[in-house]
């Protein structure tokens, strides 16, 4: 029994490929669920101004899942003869939750396609803007620019009642690892500078922050190089409208400080375990962050399928893309 999701009025259960839904509950209170205690967020104050949901790496185009280079490890995840390829059933089912739960604003963090190919980012179109329609907004990953493809590039400034969004593209064409361009860093100031509500910060890469076992600096960091990283930092520290950098990239759930104390996050990928999507609730005293396991059951056995992915090289899947639950559910504070 996993509790996966904590808001201020709901818990969510796992039972393997089962979903027990607790909902309609007090905010900042210990609840015995069926013998599963969990305690419900506290809730930020004065009114709901709006929902917003994001989404990353959702992989359009994959046919194997623990892969790494052309090694013959793994255990290497793949569906059954004359099943849908992973990334439908995954995508399609989040696709469904997030337009049951209605938001403003659906946004979507980079590698929509495995490989930036027509078909890859037209399977993506069909299962997202055909739902979704004007109501989606998307930036591209490391995953769709690997020949040189221009796709959802560029930055975007989206304004909602409550937050605005800087939504960042942070790709190097060609390469895995990110950046962010002095250019793009001026843009943001500027846009920071004249913005009057709380700002939400938003790109592919995850950022890089000193401290961590595996975050040595290098200009080959996996994410955001440590130059741009510490530049975003400045300017957070500078610019007090800004509440988080979140990111996703890593397919892993995390939460870390800049120097400043301003969180930067990490969002789990769509295609694997765990399967996630993340609901921003924005409130005028704050913003919660809700992470929601996809859970059809369909994209529940696929998911639990992928928990025990790379265990042949010694790592620990489950808990790395998992994380905390205070890491996937949580208040943001206002600044």
């Amino acid at each position: 029994m996993e509790v996966t999701t904590v808001a201020d009025d709901l818990v969510v259960v796992h039972d393997g490929v089962r979903a027990l839904r607790y909902e309609g509950l007090r905010p900042d209170t210990d609840h015995d669920l069926d013998g599963v205690v969990a305690h419900t967020l506290a809730r930020p104050g004065g009114e709901l101004l709006c929902r917003f949901v994001t989404v990353n790496d959702v992989h359009f185009g994959e046919t194997e899942c623990g892969r790494v280079d052309d090694h013959p490890l793994g255990p290497i995840q793949r569906v059954a003869p004359g099943e849908p390829p992973h990334p439908e059933t995954m995508n399609r089912a989040a696709v469904a939750e997030i337009a049951a739960l209605d938001p403003l604003l659906v946004v979507v963090k980079g590698d929509l396609t495995q490989d930036g190919r027509a078909e890859e980012f037209a399977a993506f179109e069909a299962c997202y803007r055909d739902t979704l329609g004007d109501r989606l907004r998307v930036v591209r990953g490391n995953h769709d620019a690997y020949r040189g493809q221009t796709d959802y590039a560029g930055d975007q400034w989206l304004e909602l009642p409550g937050v605005a969004i800087a939504l960042l593209d942070t790709v190097i064409a060609g390469v895995t690892t990110g950046t962010i361009r002095p250019e793009q860093l001026e843009w943001l100031d500027d846009m920071v500078a004249r913005a009057d509500r709380p700002v939400l910060v938003m790109g592919h890469h995850q950022q890089w922050i000193a401290g961590g076992d595996r975050d040595h600096r290098s200009e080959d960091y996996f994410g955001l190089d440590p130059d741009a990283s510490d530049a975003l930092a400045a300017l957070v520290a500078r610019r007090t409208r800004i509440v988080a950098y979140t990111a996703g990239h890593t397919h892993r759930h995390r939460i870390r400080s800049m120097p400043c104390g301003t969180p930067s996050i990490e969002i789990g990928c769509v295609k694997d375990f765990p399967g996630t999507w993340a609901e921003y609730r924005v409130r005028e005293g704050g913003i919660t962050q809700v992470v929601h396991r996809i859970s059809s059951p369909a994209a529940l056995a696929w998911s639990e399928q992928c928990r025990h992915m790379y265990s042949d090289f010694g790592v620990d899947y489950e808990t790395y893309a998992l994380g905390k639950l205070d890491e996937r559910c949580c208040n943001i504070a206002l600044r």
